[in-house]
């Protein structure tokens, strides 16, 4: 009995026992790993949004009210670009009138993120990796010293984007996130604290 547990019990053991170590360790690399591959492709969705949205409000004096909103802006508004002819440094060409600045209204797809042949509009909405789950949005106009200012926030809750990893390690960050004040998942803008529609990864 005793050269069973010697020889065959306890090698088993400390095989499962270092298993068990290295899977442990492992476990936050791959988490971390696949976290920030996930975050990549949120960035990217919050970016295109954040794009929109100033587009927006540049063509209507406030950022649209939901992500639907962009959707069809993108797909059927329009943007007025100011057209160039001639160059103002050619002095003679100015001086004989020949130098003109003029505003044309284009289709806001033929305009912005034409270069990106991955964006698609209709997928604008949703959360990358989340089985559906859509991107939360609001806008509002608050006063910032004594002047209305047009504001909107885009989020992606990390519970949506890391949806089916390791949920220890989820629940961890999440629970961090919140301890620090800080909000759990991507966002960019926001209606609470004004920050010039930055993001909050940069």
């Amino acid at each position: 009995m005793k050269k069973i547990l010697t020889y065959i019990v306890f090698p088993i053991i400390i095989i499962l026992l270092a298993f068990l170590i290295i899977r442990s360790i492992q476990q936050p690399v791959k988490f971390n790993k696949e976290k920030t591959l996930r975050e990549a492709a949120a960035i990217v969705k919050l970016k295109d949004i954040r794009t929109l949205q100033v587009a927006y409000k540049n063509v209507n004096g406030k950022f649209a009210p939901c992500i639907d909103s962009l959707i069809d802006f993108y797909n059927n508004g329009k943007m007025t670009v100011i057209r160039s002819i001639g160059s103002m440094d050619d002095s003679l060409a100015v001086a004989q009138g020949k130098v003109k600045r003029e505003a044309i209204e284009i289709p806001v797809r033929d305009t912005l993120l034409k270069n990106r042949p991955d964006f698609k509009a209709s997928e604008l909405k949703f959360i990358p990796f989340s089985d559906g789950d859509q991107i939360i949005m609001h806008e509002t106009v608050k006063e910032v010293s004594g002047v209305d200012v047009p504001l909107f926030e885009a989020q992606i809750p990390y519970a949506s984007l890391l949806k089916g990893m390791d949920r220890q390690l989820l629940v961890n960050l999440v629970y961090e996130r919140i301890e620090t004040d800080r909000f759990p998942g991507l966002q960019v803008g926001s209606i609470e604290n004004p920050n010039n529609n930055a993001g909050n990864w940069e």
